[in-house]
């Protein structure tokens, strides 16, 4: 469930020593290109809070309250429908038509399991050169938030060692 919260916060992306933002392309995916500044509001307010479980810091009362009052804003039950074929499907009911607000309600709610619950322990900021991105820690050894950071923090390593040598 908590994926949807980091992949919401990671769409900041660091490209050359430049952050980019890649939410307006997220959210033509999602379906919800119209709301950017509400989403961006509550992406910045989660990559705040992330950044703060991962760096020990506090964690803002301003970035608390946006995630809680998305959080709070499509309250949804279960529901059993009965098919046309004989069997019953769950659908999800919502007291709210706004679909933005859902979406807005599922990932604050989603960030909210993530920052309390038990995945905060294996809460991680990218130690990749440059990166910006969060991620679970699911491998005792993962260090980077994908193979492609791995890949360029070991080719600087491996640089480093190497130009050392040369300057001996």
């Amino acid at each position: 469930m908590t994926a949807s919260a980091i992949e919401f916060a990671n769409t900041v992306v660091a490209k050359r020593g430049t952050l980019r933002d890649g939410l307006d392309g997220w959210l033509a995916e999602a379906g919800h290109p119209a709301a950017a500044d509400r989403f961006r509001e509550l992406r910045d307010a989660v990559r705040g809070l992330l950044s703060a479980a991962t760096g020990g810091g506090e964690f803002a009362a301003a970035d608390l309250a946006v995630v809680n009052a998305a959080s709070s804003a499509a309250p949804r039950w279960p529901v059993l429908a009965h098919e046309a074929d004989g069997t019953l499907t769950v659908r999800e009911e919502s007291v709210r038509a706004d679909r933005t607000a859902e979406a807005l309600a599922e990932l604050a709610q989603d960030a909210v399991h993530l920052l309390g619950g038990p995945q905060r322990q294996e809460l991680r900021a990218c130690q990749g050169p440059g990166c910006v991105q969060f991620f679970v820690k699911d491998h005792p050894r993962r260090e980077w938030c994908g193979p492609g950071c791995g890949n360029r923090a070991r080719a600087a390593r491996h640089y480093q060692k190497h130009r050392e040598q040369q300057a001996s």
